[in-house]
């Protein structure tokens, strides 16, 4: 199967009832700045370099950012400091996405998230993160070249961790926590959200730092 095909199937998915509710609901009510917008309401698949060496794993669309744009970090303070920093590390064609149709283009990185529809309070349940784990088994198998598996935040590390069929114990989150799975390598950050970003907790030259520990691990043998 190709990696659009996926979408195309990811993107019907039904599987989890309250957060189906939740994002048709966002959509349907909308923020008032974006009254006049279609909201795309659905799974938001994965976007970026199907050669990937990079993966860059997010939590789950913001009610109001990915949901509203069908586009991984689009459209909210999250993407509005992940997309700058993808651009300064040379990963991004430009430094700013707001739709998926905006001619951005990612370099040896591809972004996805452990959920795919926009969670209330941005915290899904334990076992809505076990059930989307099949699009991400399904998806990660599909990029071939991966060998650095960036978690952003601890939730991202840990759904990876489960992906991996490693021990949660054994592999404690931290920011900048680096542990070698097989041919691959998970390296961790705090999440990219409003939240982290001005409180200071993430700073961009934090960020940047762990971008460029990414690409030095991509490109090692």
């Amino acid at each position: 199967m190709s990696l659009e095909a996926l979408h195309t199937q990811m993107a019907a998915c039904r599987a989890c009832p309250r957060l189906v509710a939740w994002r048709e609901q966002v959509g349907r009510e909308k923020r008032a700045a974006y009254r006049h917008q279609e909201y795309w309401a659905r799974p938001v698949p994965g976007f970026g370099d199907p050669e990937a060496r990079i993966l860059v794993f997010g939590l789950a669309p913001g009610a109001h950012g990915s949901n509203r744009t069908g586009r991984p970090f689009t459209g909210d303070a999250s993407g509005d400091f992940l997309y700058p920093a993808l651009y300064r590390a040379g990963l991004a064609s430009r430094p700013t996405s707001s739709h998926p149709k905006d001619g951005l283009v990612l370099h040896d990185v591809y972004i996805t998230a452990a959920v795919r529809c926009a969670p209330p309070e941005n915290r899904p349940s334990p076992l809505e993160l076990k059930t989307c784990a099949t699009w991400t088994q399904q998806e990660l198998a599909l990029l071939k070249n991966l060998k650095v598996l960036l978690a952003l935040g601890q939730i991202a590390h840990q759904a990876l961790l489960d992906y991996l069929g490693l021990r949660r114990s054994a592999h404690p989150f931290a920011h900048g926590s680096l542990y070698r799975v097989g041919r691959q390598v998970l390296l961790s950050s705090y999440h990219v959200s409003r939240q982290n970003t001005q409180t200071g907790k993430l700073t961009a030259a934090m960020f940047d730092a762990i971008l460029e520990r990414a690409k030095s691990l991509a490109n090692r043998p």
